[in-house]
């Protein structure tokens, strides 16, 4: 029998460690935030962990070695997280008349505060909304803006804080909003607006939400120290408990609409954690239903966060979904879906 070397040995035991921690992070969506805070921040780098086990996997088929059941049997468990991870054919239906579209972006001010060189950033997403044309428009981290022309949209409803520099949240539709409201979270600038729109016959109700931020993407280009690093992970630990609660009022607040409703916005968390799987519920998740690749929202390099989502009741058919990952004009990329109402 031929004697393991040593580097085999030790790649197979960090195969195993891995594997325990994909194990862990399959239970992570399951259990609260708040009662395990600190393993909670492996639904954030579980893109990572099964992209890793892929890799593990084809090195020990390659070798034919039986060291390849190990991942492959960690990857045929979750693959439910898989298909969340990566959509490997794109869906588009046929278009038809009472089709129609919403875009969700989060906008950061429209640059108000210079993080982007260019000074028209303004000018430049109000070309791609009207390139994409949708229906209903939703905007996370708004604040007014003469250079953005929306004049496409006969209806509003916009929800601002602050006192000389305004934030919020917006929803313009073409179609009549006939009521809006809010749900504020404790403890935070973060909120939810909703607006009940009339399309046709009928009545539709659509959320924005703007989740606590994690706030990670100053920080992760510095060179991380043990103390920066343990700082890092308690305040995405703490923003993820505050997640928690946010997500809670969400649902609660949804299940007493008796509209068809749709959820979407900038969540700040990965869709393998718990607040995704809270605020989904029995809805679909677009992108998994008809978009493609990995879905990338959140420009971060080198990684595939997707953060922002349009979840949608089954009344809905998701019958298109895009994620434009070439306007880089805000720190998060615009997400588009046609759908159409189905019968009931």
């Amino acid at each position: 029998m031929e004697k393991e070397s040593i580097i085999s040995r030790i790649a197979f035991f960090v195969n195993k460690v891995l594997a325990l921690l994909t194990f862990l992070a399959y239970l992570l969506p399951f259990l609260a935030p708040k009662l395990f805070p600190f393993f909670s921040v492996l639904t954030l780098l579980l893109p990572l962990i099964l992209i890793l086990n892929a890799i593990f996997f084809v090195i020990w088929l390659l070798q034919l070695k039986k060291k390849m059941f190990l991942s492959g049997f960690v990857l045929l468990i979750g693959i439910t997280f898989i298909n969340k991870l990566y959509r490997f054919t794109e869906t588009k239906k046929e278009v038809v008349s009472t089709d129609f579209t919403l875009m969700s972006y989060n906008v950061r001010l429209f640059n108000k505060y210079e993080w982007l060189p260019n000074k028209k950033v303004a000018d430049e997403i109000s070309s791609v909304v009207k390139s994409y044309n949708p229906d209903i428009l939703c905007f996370q981290e708004y604040s007014p803006n003469e250079a953005v022309n929306l004049e496409n949209f006969s209806f509003k409803a916009i929800e601002l804080e602050g006192h000389k520099n305004k934030y919020g949240q917006a929803i313009f539709s073409k179609f009549e909003i006939i009521n809006t409201g809010k749900i504020k979270f404790p403890n935070s600038n973060n909120n939810v607006i909703f607006a009940d729109i009339v399309k046709f016959k009928d009545t539709i109700r659509v959320y924005s939400m703007h989740l606590q931020s994690v706030k990670i993407s100053t920080d992760i280009h510095e060179k991380l120290d043990e103390s920066k690093s343990k700082f890092i992970f308690k305040r995405i630990s703490e923003a993820f408990k505050q997640q928690q609660l946010q997500s809670e009022l969400i649902k609660k607040h949804y299940e007493n609409c008796t509209y068809p409703k749709i959820v979407c916005g900038d969540m700040n968390n990965s869709a393998f954690s718990y607040v995704y799987r809270n605020i989904r519920g029995e809805m679909n998740d677009a992108f998994q239903e008809a978009g493609s690749g990995f879905g990338k929202s959140y420009n971060f390099k080198y990684y595939p966060a997707r953060i922002d989502y349009i979840f949608t009741e089954k009344t809905f058919d998701v019958k298109e979904f895009i994620t434009d990952n070439q306007v880089k004009l805000s720190d998060h990329f615009p997400i588009i879906t046609r759908l159409n109402i189905e019968k009931r």
